[in-house]
């Protein structure tokens, strides 16, 4: 064989990184599960979006026929995206936590390997499992070709959309292994990144097109739209309602952005991953970026720049009081132990809550519309929610494997503190701990209802017309923001963050590591949520009575019918009033704290009561 093929060869299939991490990976059950879980979830929305297209009668035409191929393939589509989005940082994941070891990359550097030969193997061995899977759900697009309305074009795009995607994620993780500047903890920042990016573009878009900025008659696609698969997507499905815009409108890099928004974040992934991978294979045997900065001297980079000797080893630091439970007072006060975490907990909470003001001065002077206004209060509330669930859900999956893999869970359990207080100390001190984090979102929200209670200091616009008022009355005005958001959102929002926060002990207690303990949590919570979300959004404003009851199960649901009464609480203002509507919201609300204070209750339990014979199993794992 040729030398240049065999080099090829060593650089994708015959890597020996790339054969061991598929071989490795091949006979894990947990990825036989996500496999299996990932082709069934496509199956079941895929049959559902057919039988909605069938009539009654079991009779259907060929143009319902070719429509109900239509919709499913755009379901499927999404949910494909979305399933990469999701999955794909769970297995590039371990190139993060694996790799950071110094003493594995030791061994590796020792290797004849070439940087190119680590750096692709790393990212084709665990690429290698999310291309399986999109190849594995290629039968599923093609049924939908029998049934007409697909364009098979549109089928191929849709996989170069989720493909790109999953480039991006994996060189991003390779990336971040090989710098050497992250642990594995770093993962579930890189999840969050993830998210934050995601929804960012698509707030971002949204409000673009809702200031007329977008192609055709304003409503089309963004510079937004070429930076995410999911509006790359829309653009691509949705040409009617997602018009680009017409050839030769515009020049440069703007015309790509705005003319082929698929092309363009195909390409753009590419180029991008390409950026980091030939980055990768200059640091990578250089020792990473972490040697950046350091001297013989041992004296940090920031005391050098500032010209600050170097820190006394014997340093004395006044005494701190601690709490009655030494486990709780330790879980919220080392999360703010360093200076970079005080900073950013302090970035976080000024920042929010400016934003959330500078929001009603702008809707108060009339720069903000109340729809816009309202729209932009829903979205700053989900994001930092969604920001601070996943902050308490890494930090309680770490908080007890991490303690197990450094060894001071065996040094805790030498003392007399008890099963019960222990997991009860680790609790509250990281409820205390998301507290002040959850001040941002509910101090925002509180804010804009106070300001609506208070009538909008002479602002005409804080009121709205609802559909029906009950007894007859067919129209009703009502606040735009209920007034008593301020008090049910606290009181459905911290229970619901102590029981995620519970759910990440449990799984933090019984897994090995701290990345299985954080996947497991994260799967956990969002599967819960998500069906309490969908079934209190569909049920708040088609059943009465019951409904409102059931939207306050989930932060989401309940903060949207804070925000849009009207529309979220619509059967019930019609049969019982606006009142009526409020008050069984209120009632949802604590009967929402006191479902998850009793879920967390079982759960500390059933904790309390395996916790001996969980870390005798564990003992001493690592």
């Amino acid at each position: 064989m040729p030398v240049f093929f065999r080099w090829l060869l060593r650089l994708g299939p015959a890597n020996p990184i790339a054969v061991r991490l598929v071989q490795n990976g091949s006979r894990r059950s947990r990825h036989l599960y996500i496999r299996a879980s990932y082709l069934a979830v496509l199956i079941v929305v895929l049959l559902w979006a057919l039988m909605l297209g069938s009539s009654a009668g079991g009779g259907i035409d060929y143009r319902d026929l070719a429509q109900s191929g239509a919709r499913s393939f755009t379901w499927i589509a999404y949910l494909q995206v979305l399933l990469i989005c999701v999955i794909a940082p769970v297995f590039m994941g371990g190139a993060i936590a694996q790799e950071a070891s110094p003493r594995t990359w030791e061994v590796l550097l020792t290797t004849p390997m070439t940087a190119a030969e680590i750096v692709l193997g790393n990212l084709f061995g665990r690429l290698f499992f999310v291309i399986a899977l999109l190849l594995a759900s290629m039968p599923l697009f093609a049924l939908t070709q029998y049934f007409g309305g697909v364009p098979g074009k549109a089928v191929f795009a849709s996989y170069f959309v989720a493909a790109s995607a999953a480039l991006l994620v994996g060189a991003l993780a390779i990336a971040l292994s090989v710098s050497r500047l992250v642990g594995k903890r770093a993962f579930f920042v890189f999840y969050v990144c993830i998210v934050g990016y995601l929804g960012v573009t698509v707030a971002i878009d949204l409000a673009l097109r809702g200031a007329g900025r977008g192609a055709g008659a304003g409503n089309g696609v963004t510079i937004m739209t070429g930076l995410n698969p999911f509006l790359a997507l829309y653009a691509l499905l949705n040409p009617t309602n997602y018009p680009r815009a017409p050839e030769g409108s515009f020049t440069g890099i703007k015309a790509w952005m705005l003319e082929t928004p698929v092309t363009f974040w195909c390409a753009g992934s590419a180029l991008v991953s390409l950026f980091f991978m030939v980055g990768s294979t200059f640091t990578v045997r250089a020792g990473g970026l972490q040697t950046l900065g350091e001297n013989t001297s041992g004296i940090p980079l920031h005391r050098r720049l500032f010209g600050l000797p170097p820190k006394k080893v014997g340093e004395h630091r006044a005494p701190k009081h601690v709490w009655t439970n030494p486990i709780a007072w330790r879980e919220a006060a080392s999360r703010n132990s360093s200076p970079a975490k005080i900073a950013a907990r302090y970035v976080f909470l000024g920042l929010g809550g400016l934003y959330g003001l500078s929001l009603i001065y702008l809707f108060h002077t009339g720069a903000l519309a109340a729809n816009t206004f309202r729209f932009a209060l829903v979205a700053t509330v989900w994001g930092e929610l969604a920001i601070i669930a996943l902050v308490g859900i890494n930090v309680a999956a770490t908080a007890i494997s991490k303690e197990r893999e450094d060894g001071t869970l065996d040094l805790l359990l030498t003392t007399p503190i008890t099963a019960s207080a222990y997991l009860k100390g680790k609790l509250r001190g990281l409820v205390m701990y998301l507290i002040p984090l959850l001040a941002v979102p509910l101090g925002t929200l509180a804010a804009a209802s106070v300001y609506v209670a208070i009538g909008g200091l002479g602002n005409t616009g804080v009121s709205v017309h609802y559909s029906g008022g009950g007894g007859g009355t067919p129209v009703v005005s009502g606040p735009l923001i209920l007034p008593e958001a301020a008090v049910i959102a606290p009181i459905a929002v911290i229970p619901f963050m102590a029981f995620c926060v519970m759910v990440g002990l449990h799984w933090s207690l019984k897994s090995r590591g701290t990345l299985s303990s954080v996947i497991g949590t994260i799967a956990i919570v969002f599967a819960v949520a998500g069906v309490a979300g969908l079934c209190g959004w569909n049920a708040s404003g088609n059943i009465a009575i019951l409904g409102p009851v059931l939207a306050a199960l989930s932060p989401a649901s309940m903060v949207f019918a804070c925000v849009y009464p009207e529309e979220a609480l619509a059967t019930t203002i019609s049969q019982s009033g606006p009142i009526g509507a409020r008050t069984c919201l209120i009632v949802g609300a604590f009967l929402s704290a006191g479902v998850h204070a009793a879920l967390c209750y079982g759960i500390h339990s059933n904790m309390v009561r395996t916790f001996d014979m969980t870390v005798r199993r564990l003992a001493g794992a690592r």
